[in-house]
């Protein structure tokens, strides 16, 4: 073991249990992160595979503590994960063929994301990409998932543990499917179709396929959904006399109104997290909205009225601009502020905006 590059070895040792010692294709990163460069990832590799169909399989590094333990948690090297991504590949193309490196750029991306905003990833979570997984590609894959790497695990390191998280491309009603269930089941009901969870971009919608709509259908009813939280841009409130106005944005709007329906009449809180405040939902006896302090407003809705509640509050968030009361929510107003769409990838603005 090379003692000043540990945790990159330790990822060598995970990969070659696999691979032995096929050499895959690699790319460096001239100027780290550390030093003021642009891609968090020291390295990215990709393996050629042929089973259990033809695909790359790549493999982030940087997203630990590769070289020395910088953290005070013991127990994980840094963020605590690598990414990992298989990309299905044409059966056909030479043996000395070049695995495509948008899945490269993709992954510093999600890593930038990580290190900008402090928000990281783990197995289940799900993220819209607001466009395609290959921005030069005309697909369906519009959003990703994340789980365990299904033959890389987890290991043990010098410097902690490290998962392997894959990311796994879904078309945006597949993605909807795992909002509106959990992704660990949808993720489930879809492997027969994609085997490791390769990332086809040339497939359609696996929603398509009866039994998987079906048991998607059958799922999210008996189960309701498992996203406790919804992260927005825009989420606040303030108090006008009697009258509580909560601030939202429009793009998000829509989506929070279904996720209400998939928690609240499972017993289910719901919190919609911002940049500031957090708003948190809870049914309960009656209706109130309670400051718990400058940052969190806890907003009970009545169990008794909860259908009604809920067409009220779906009226009231729509994707437009502007103040709607909530009848059955007397002193209750949602005020909706157009959104500036960001890719979740860079946080850089697209110039669209909803509303």
């Amino acid at each position: 073991m090379d003692e000043t590059s540990p945790g990159w070895d330790a990822i060598d040792g995970a990969l070659a249990r696999i691979y032995g010692d096929a050499e895959p294709y690699h790319w460096g990163t001239i100027i780290k992160w550390a030093m003021g460069g642009p891609d968090p990832l020291d390295g990215i590799s990709a393996y050629r595979r042929e089973d259990p169909v033809p695909h790359w399989h790549y493999v982030s590094y940087g997203m630990t503590e590769l070289y020395e333990k910088q953290s005070d948690n013991p127990d994980e090297s840094g963020w605590g994960f690598e990414f990992t991504f298989r990309l299905a590949r044409d059966p056909a193309e030479p043996a000395d063929a070049e695995p495509p490196i948008w899945p490269a750029n993709f992954l510093q991306n999600l890593g930038r994301y990580v290190f900008q905003s402090g928000n990281w990833f783990e197995a289940g979570h799900h993220i819209d990409l607001n466009g395609p997984i290959a921005t030069d590609h005309d697909t369906v894959i519009r959003a990703a998932a994340f789980v365990p790497d299904p033959e890389l695990g987890a290991i043990s390191t010098p410097h902690g543990r490290v998962e392997f998280l894959q990311v796994v491309g879904l078309a945006h009603d597949e993605y909807e499917a795992a909002r509106s269930w959990n992704t660990e089941s949808l993720l489930e009901t879809l492997s027969p179709h994609m085997p490791l969870f390769v990332t086809d971009i040339d497939r359609a919608s696996l929603m398509a396929v009866p039994e998987v709509a079906e048991a998607v259908e059958q799922g999210a009813a008996r189960d309701g959904s498992s996203q406790g939280s919804v992260f927005v841009d825009v989420a606040g409130w303030t108090r006008e006399g009697d009258t509580v106005a909560i601030r939202l944005g429009a793009l998000p709007a829509p989506s929070i109104a279904q996720a209400l329906r998939r928690r609240l009449p499972y017993g289910r809180d719901l919190i919609v997290q911002g940049n500031d405040a957090r708003l948190w939902f809870r049914p309960g006896d009656a209706y109130s909205a309670v400051e718990l302090d400058d940052e969190a407003l806890a907003i009970t809705v009545p169990e008794s009225a909860l259908d009604t509640v809920l067409d009220d509050l779906t009226a009231a968030l729509p994707a437009e601009a502007g103040r709607r009361t909530v009848p059955s929510l007397p002193g209750l107003v949602i005020d909706i502020e157009r959104s500036v769409i960001r890719d979740p990838r860079s946080g850089e603005a697209t110039g669209r905006v909803v509303g």
